[in-house]
Parts: C-alpha cells; sequence; structure tokens
C-alpha cells in the first residue's frame, strides 16, 4: 500500500510517526531555487550558482540515490536549506558542489579553476576522508569530524554546510538499512546536533535531534507524539488565549514597536528527555507550551516580565535570566514558568528582536540578518568552544578518544558556575571543581589542591552545579602539578588535554619507563611473547597510528595517558596469535589484569592456586600493597582479598573450622604499583581556623586523591576530619601520616579501620 505525496513521487505507508518530524513533502528543482534566489532582498550571483548545478548535474548523472531518485536531488535540497538559513552566494554553490570531489572524477583544482579559491577550501572542508589509509569505521568518522572542526577554526561555514548536508540526510534516512539507519542518527545525536546547538541554530538543532530520535526509539517517539496529538486543538486554544490575554494587557503600555508575541510547543525529543530520562510525567513538563514575546530593548523585556508576574501567578524557583547570564551558545532570553486561571503551568520567554534571530539562526544569522546581530564580536564569541576543543585535542594520539571528547565537549547539556568575583563560567553537566579551575586557566588547574563551593571545603571529584559558587585553592609551589589520578576524574576533553600536555611536556622519561613497563605487563597478560627487538616492528602500524615517530614516543604516550592499553591490546593479541600461533597460550597462566583506569586492583595480586578469577578488595580491612594479606573464596562474587589481622580473619583462625578454612587460600601482592587502591584516614587535631585547608594541602601536594572528606567538631574542643584518598600501597600512606602529623594542632593520624 502506498501514497502519494504532492510531486508525486511514491512513499511507503507507516504508521502515523512514519512522516514525523515534519519533512517537505516535494523535491527541490533547480526552478524552485532560482525562483526562491530572486525573491529574496539580499542579492546574489545566480548565474555563478546556476553555473554550480551545472557541474553537479553532470557530475552525478549516472549516480542515483538509495530511493532511486537521481542523486542532483540531495545537492540541491542542500543548497535549498542554506538558502533558508541565509547564507551567502559561495556557500549555495558548494551545497550544489559539495559531493562533487568526493563521489565523482572531478577534483579541487577543477573546483578552484571555475569557481576560484574559496568555494574550492569550503568543498575540501566537508569532503570525507575516504580516501586516505584507515583502520576502521569509528576511526574513519573521529578522523572526518577532526577535519570538520579543523576547517571550522578556519571558516565556520563548512560546518554550516555539514549540518545542512546531514538534515536532508535524515529526512531520507528511512531508504537505508536498518542498521545503518540507527548508525547515522546516532552520529547525529552525538555529534550534529550538538554542534548545531554550540552554534546556537535552534532550527537545526530541534529537527536533527527529533529525526535522530525518531530512528533511534520509534516506540517512545510514537506514544510522545500520540499524548501531544490528543491535545492538540485544546493545547492550540490554549496558547491561543494566553496571546491574545497578554496583547490587550501590553496594549496598554508604551512600547518603541508593537510587541510580537507568538506560541510554540516543545520539540519531541526535548518533551522526551524530560518524561524519561528525568523521570518526570507529561503534567511536571512545564514548559512544553510556550508563549514567546518580542520587543525591541533589554530594558522592555524586563517591562514585560513585570506585567506577565502581574498578570499570572510565577512558580517558585522556575525564572531563568539568560540575558544577564547567557548560555554557553550565547542565547539570550528571560524565561518564566507562571500559573493561568485554568491552573495549567506554561512558559513565558522574552527577548528582543536580536536576541531572537540569534537564537533562531545562531551563527548563521550573520549572513541572514547582518544588521540584527553584532557581527564579528558576535562572531567571535560563538567560535571561542571551537577553538577550545581543537587546542585540546591536539595533546591527543588516539583519534578514537578525540571523537568521543569531541561529543563530552558539545554536550547540549550546561551549567553555569560562577566565581567569587561574579564571574559566570560554562561547563559541561558532571564537571568538576578541577574542571573548573581549568576552565579559568592553565596555570590555576596544574596548582589546584583544595576547592570551596558557596564557601564549604568540597572533594576535588565535587561535581558541581548551576548558581553555584567555586573557589579554587591554589599551592605556591613552583614545581606543583596535577595528578595522573585527575583523568579519572574531570569531565572536559580541555582539562584532560591539559593534564597530559603537562604530563607530556614535564615527564617524558618518566613517562617511557612507566609506559614500557605497562607494555610489559600487558604482554605477559595476554602471552605476547616476543624480544624486545622485534616490538618496534610488531607495533609499526599502531606508531603510524599514534602518530609516533619512535618507540620512545609510543612509551611516552602510553606513560600520560595519551595511548589507552585497554584499547588496543585486543587488536595486538590477534595481530600475535595471527602471526606467530597460539602454541603459548597455555604457557605460564597467571590471574587476570585490568588496566590501571580501572583502579579495582585486579593487577596487584597473583594467586597462588586459582586462575582468572573476580578479585574485590575487602571492606571489613581495606587492605594495600604492601598488607600481608589472604583471600577468601565467596559465593558468586570471586576472591574477597583481606589483610592478615583483618578482625574476620583472624575470628576465622580461631573458630578453625575445616570448611570454613579451607576457603581461606594465600595469595600476594605483584611488583606492580600502578593501581591507586582506595583507603580512609583520620586525622584528629585541636580545632582552629585553616585545620582542613593545611590538612588538604598536604594530600594535594602529595599527589593523593581525594574521593570524599568531611569534617566535624568534637565535644572536647577538637575536631576530626576523615577523608578516602587512593594510595599506591602502604609506604605512600606511612609517608603521607608522617607529613599530617608535623601539621599545627594534630593530635593523632591513623589509617581509618572499619
Amino acid at each position: 500500500m502506498t501514497q502519494e505525496n504532492t510531486n508525486g513521487d511514491t512513499r511507503s505507508a507507516a504508521p502515523s510517526a512514519q512522516d514525523r518530524p515534519q519533512i517537505p513533502q516535494h523535491e527541490v528543482s533547480i526552478a524552485d531555487l532560482s525562483k526562491k534566489i530572486l525573491a529574496t532582498d539580499k542579492q546574489y550571483d545566480l548565474s555563478k550558482i546556476l553555473s554550480a548545478y551545472q557541474l553537479a548535474e553532470k557530475a552525478h548523472a549516472d549516480q542515483k540515490r538509495s530511493s532511486g531518485e537521481p542523486y542532483i536531488i540531495h545537492p540541491l535540497a542542500v543548497a535549498d536549506i542554506l538558502l533558508d538559513l541565509g547564507m551567502d552566494t559561495d556557500t549555495i554553490c558548494v551545497g550544489l558542489l559539495h559531493d562533487v570531489v568526493e563521489d565523482t572524477n572531478y577534483t579541487l583544482d577543477d573546483i578552484r579553476k571555475k569557481f576560484g579559491q574559496d568555494v574550492a577550501m569550503l568543498v575540501d572542508g566537508v569532503t570525507k576522508l575516504n580516501r586516505i589509509p584507515i583502520f576502521d569505521k569509528e576511526q574513519q568518522q573521529a578522523e572526518n569530524v577532526r577535519k570538520i572542526l579543523l576547517a571550522m577554526s578556519h571558516d565556520i561555514r563548512v560546518m554550516i554546510i555539514k549540518l545542512a548536508d546531514r538534515i536532508h540526510n535524515m529526512r531520507t534516512l528511512k531508504f537505508l538499512p536498518p542498521e545503518k539507519q540507527r548508525r547515522i542518527a546516532l552520529e547525529t545525536m552525538n555529534v550534529y546536533a550538538p554542534i548545531a546547538h554550540r552554534l546556537g541554530i535552534r532550527t537545526v538543532k530541534e529537527e536533527l535531534e527529533d529525526l535522530s530520535f525518531y530512528y533511534l526509539d520509534s516506540y517512545a517517539y510514537s506514544e510522545i507524539e500520540h499524548i501531544m496529538e490528543i491535545k492538540k486543538d485544546e493545547r492550540e486554544k490554549f496558547i491561543d488565549s494566553i496571546k491574545e490575554r497578554i496583547r490587550k494587557r501590553l496594549e496598554k503600555e508604551h512600547f518603541a514597536k508593537e510587541p510580537i508575541i507568538e506560541g510554540r510547543v516543545k520539540s519531541i525529543y526535548g518533551i522526551y528527555k524530560k518524561v524519561y530520562v528525568n523521570h518526570k510525567s507529561m503534567d511536571e513538563i512545564y514548559d512544553k507550551y510556550a508563549v514567546r514575546v518580542i520587543v525591541s530593548t533589554v530594558a522592555e523585556c524586563y517591562m514585560v516580565l513585570g506585567i506577565v508576574h502581574d498578570m499570572f501567578r510565577p512558580l517558585p524557583n522556575r525564572f531563568k535570566d539568560y540575558i544577564s547570564t547567557p548560555k554557553s551558545n550565547m542565547y539570550q532570553s528571560l524565561h518564566t514558568t507562571v500559573l493561568g486561571r485554568e491552573s495549567i503551568p506554561f512558559e513565558i520567554q522574552i527577548r528582543t528582536w536580536d536576541m531572537h534571530v540569534s537564537a533562531e539562526y545562531g551563527i548563521a544569522a550573520h549572513w541572514k540578518y547582518k544588521e540584527g546581530i553584532q557581527g564579528k564580536d558576535k562572531m567571535e564569541e560563538r567560535l571561542a568552544w571551537v577553538r577550545k576543543v581543537i587546542e585540546a585535542q591536539q595533546t591527543s594520539d588516539d583519534v578514537e578518544e578525540i571523537v568521543r571528547a569531541i561529543k563530552n565537549d558539545l554536550s547540549p547539556e550546561d551549567i553555569v558556575v560562577m566565581t567569587p568575583r561574579g564571574d559566570s563560567i560554562s561547563l559541561p553537566v558532571g564537571a568538576t571543581v578541577i574542571d573548573f579551575a581549568y576552565r579559568i586557566h592553565t596555570e590555576i588547574g596544574h596548582k589546584t589542591i583544595g576547592g570551596k563551593v558557596d564557601g564549604k571545603m568540597v572533594p576535588l571529584d565535587y561535581q558541581l552545579q548551576t548558581g553555584e559558587i567555586c573557589e579554587v585553592l591554589t599551592s605556591k609551589d613552583p614545581n606543583k602539578g596535577p595528578n595522573r589520578a585527575w583523568l579519572g576524574i574531570v569531565k572536559t576533553n580541555e582539562a584532560k588535554s591539559k593534564i597530559r600536555s603537562w604530563f607530556k611536556k614535564e615527564c617524558r622519561e618518566e613517562n617511557i619507563t612507566t609506559g614500557k613497563a605497562s607494555l610489559e605487563q600487558e604482554f605477559k597478560r595476554c602471552h605476547i611473547n616476543l624480544p624486545e627487538s622485534e616490538w618496534e616492528a610488531f607495533l609499526a602500524d599502531d606508531l603510524k597510528r599514534h602518530n609516533c615517530d619512535t618507540l620512545d614516543d609510543f612509551y611516552a604516550s602510553i606513560g600520560y595517558g595519551g595511548v589507552m592499553l585497554s584499547k588496543i591490546m585486543p587488536r595486538l593479541k590477534e595481530l600475535y596469535v595471527k602471526s606467530h600461533g597460539a602454541e603459548e597460550e597455555e604457557a605460564n597462566p597467571v590471574a587476570p589484569v585490568v588496566p590501571p583506569e580501572a583502579a579495582s586492583g585486579k593487577d596487584c595480586i597473583v594467586l597462588d592456586r586459582i586462575d582468572d578469577c573476580v578479585f574485590k578488595f575487602a571492606q571489613c580491612c581495606n587492605p594495600l600493597p604492601g598488607d600481608d594479606i589472604v583471600g577468601f573464596i565467596t559465593r558468586g562474587h570471586g576472591i574477597s582479598v583481606h589483610t592478615k589481622n583483618c578482625v574476620n580473619y583472624q575470628a576465622a583462625l580461631k573458630r578453625n573450622d575445616p570448611a570454613e578454612m579451607a576457603r581461606w587460600l594465600p595469595v600476594q601482592w605483584t611488583n606492580n604499583t600502578s593501581t591507586l587502591i582506595p583507603t580512609s584516614i583520620e586525622v584528629i587535631a585541636t580545632d582552629r581556623v585553616g585545620l582542613v585547608f593545611d590538612i588538604t594541602k598536604i594530600l594535594s601536594e602529595s599527589h593523593i586523591l581525594i574521593v570524599h572528606s568531611s569534617s566535624r567538631n568534637l565535644r572536647n574542643g577538637n575536631a576530626i576530619f576523615e577523608a578516602s584518598v587512593q594510595v599506591a600501597g602502604t609506604d605512600q600512606l606511612q609517608a603521607i601520616i608522617d607529613k599530617l602529623r608535623k601539621i599545627r594542632g594534630v593530635i593523632s593520624v591513623e589509617r581509618a579501620k572499619k
């Protein structure tokens, strides 16, 4: 069964959600495009655009889309989207030519000769890298994103063209096999929609999110759409009544120009995030209905806010002032949620015309409404995040790690944290005190020893929240540097990059030694038995892949975290088995090892009698490397490791039950101390101002990671400070205890026992 669209094309009939989000019902022709160009009030070079179309039509003449339609419909659609965004002549030409170099015999030189350097540069920026040597699909995606970001730093139009290309591909995604639909939709949701958000192009962001969401979870999409459809008439009637009430009230006031009042409904994916991700009911989503008021000046925005708060009852804690504190993508508006006579909560957005243009078109407004935004300065602000991402990813040798970090940094959900001076810092959700420190300045990040949030001491891994005031405590020691364990704490790629960069620059010899030892250990674990003289040849592909000129460079990259052994070892193991066979697989079995970043401690233990077991450290005694230890075979949970002076082990010895004692077995530590193990310390001291600061300063300067800390006053005038920290073993812990005992007023420092 089929249904026909307005252009005579046929598409498969499907459930009600099939044609949602709304997709244009006809394909664009060159005549349509030309007519639209002539109807605009902007000056376009129509002859140049027509020449680009003619070349694209000739180049793609024998090619078809997955739908069976001529390929040229795709470049035409991309050019039409770019025209709607108000882009210039060269950008529209590239919309028509963006696949020519990639998919046909035409070269960049051909494009340059006919259309100039500007067009050629833009075409090159959006051309995929499927002609360069790659290792797998994920790396190809990573390289593509990396090149696009680099091109963006030179000309933001590259990304706008890429977004237009992705919109049309998503609109026609139903013609691809299901596995490709999901892969492309996931990439769109993780990379391209967040980029559109960062560029402030709301219309593009919401369409990409809704289209991706449909293919990733069509059931949830259809369910939300169905709920919204049921109350469509009621919703429209409600919004119209609110608009009319506000309009009549504003007519009594004096405005420079008559305010524009319009209604909006939250996007399907926006509702999904609040219903399913935040576990809210539809009735708890207060901004699914919204009325927008657009006025001429900022002063009028605040005047309208006072009026609507007089007309409707504002809900507590539901007012947001994005005018005085813009979002990270430069979005500005006043948001307030109010309750009308119908007891239905709804949101009112108040902004100026300039703010509205910027909110709808983002950076594209630079071309669409040059007179409506602040030109170059606004452009530079919007591109600041691009340069930060590019600067940060330069220190990583792993392109797959780069794309994951980029996805993380592009997260559309942000928090805004204040400095003690009142400056606002935008960070992704989950960002810590260390992320905050590095966002302020690299050196502040390096010298961080603690943090205060709203005047209270917090651990370094404390996750900041919007509206909090964060103060970073720094060391005066000029040699103070970051802790390697911070790499497992920080959220932003910027902070990770700066930490790695410090270790890469300051500790090369140490990195080489650490990296080589880690690699040797992993080789042993995976039974890769090669003489060291053959390592360079065996690792040749990985050296190239991670941009390492020598084996020492590779060791150093492992040492500072640029290369993750946990990722490359499965491939190296497979390569070794193919080239050397598995005849040595059964020889000299050893206990399994996990990478240091997992911090589970498995790689610190060798079992005397049992191989391939799961290990955990008993919380009753918190064993550390250096302690005498013993293992207990638990039921269904592997081996629980205890110290030999643990009360539970000592009690078992006294009972001397043969059946129970058979479950205790000897275990021992290996020489590896790369894994940090959690333990607790307890400091009792005379209560005084600055005590907690002095303690945390010692821990930080000793590169000890504080996982959690607390302090309280005792009745006798003393204070107790308790901290959960991560250390390499008893030697390091004892050294810390000795330092803490020297602090003024300290009475005792003990390793806490549970």
